[in-house]
């Protein structure tokens, strides 16, 4: 089973190949950003894609939405420092088989991956009750009244990005992305772009810093 990983942090990366040693099944492949990643993903076709939400320039979302929008079948588990049961719901709101904390035990992930390879899916069992029954820490964060591209899109303004280059980063128009950036304050309750910003720094939604280019195969 090809397994591809889109992490821009080495230590993750090499923490996979670690953890995957004993298993000569699986085989990695990696790429450090959302572009790198859907250039393997055309090239190999991995059977599984893991993907950290938060990447440098466009995030893990967008990833996933471009590959589902090329295969719709793809098995994709979204991979992240942020436990918050709303980006496990927003995960699996646009296609994703499965959501994994990179916080939590290591094991996690060869269980999620063995679980979606076996055409499954995987949610931890905290973050999947909290989504069933809206539990506080869901019913608490600002960003359950997001959709994943009005988080995409507060995660880019958070950056610093304008709204043209946000409009170009997510392949939209400008008019759809100011109308978003104004259904979001009236969702969240604030006024101007920089509570939208503050709000989102906030939540953790902001954006990785590149840790290199380029895309490598173990």
């Amino acid at each position: 089973m090809r397994v591809l990983i889109v992490d821009d942090h080495p230590i993750v990366a090499s923490g996979c190949r670690t953890v995957f040693a004993d298993e000569p099944e699986i085989v990695l492949l990696e790429a450090a950003d959302a572009e790198g990643g859907e250039r393997v993903f055309v090239a190999e076709r991995p059977d599984i894609s893991v993907i950290d939400i938060n990447l440098p320039t466009v995030s893990g979302f967008e990833l996933a939405r471009r590959i589902l929008a090329r295969a719709a079948s793809a098995r994709i588990i979204m991979f992240s420092m942020n436990d918050d049961p709303v980006f496990a719901a927003r995960a699996i709101e646009i296609g994703a088989k499965g959501y994994v904390a990179k916080t939590g035990d290591p094991q996690d992930l060869v269980e999620a991956i063995r679980e979606v390879g076996k055409g499954g899916v995987y949610l931890p069992s905290a973050i999947a009750r909290s989504i069933a029954f809206a539990g506080p820490a869901f019913a608490r964060s600002p960003l359950a009244k997001l959709t994943s591209r009005e988080m995409e899109i507060l995660r880019l303004l958070s950056a610093g990005k304008s709204l043209s280059e946000i409009a170009w980063l997510v392949h939209s128009s400008y008019k759809t992305v100011a109308n978003t950036s104004s259904i979001m304050r009236q969702k969240l309750g604030v006024r101007t772009s920089a509570e939208l910003v503050r709000l989102a720094i906030e939540s953790g939604l902001g954006v990785s810093v590149p840790h290199g280019a380029g895309v490598a195969r173990p």
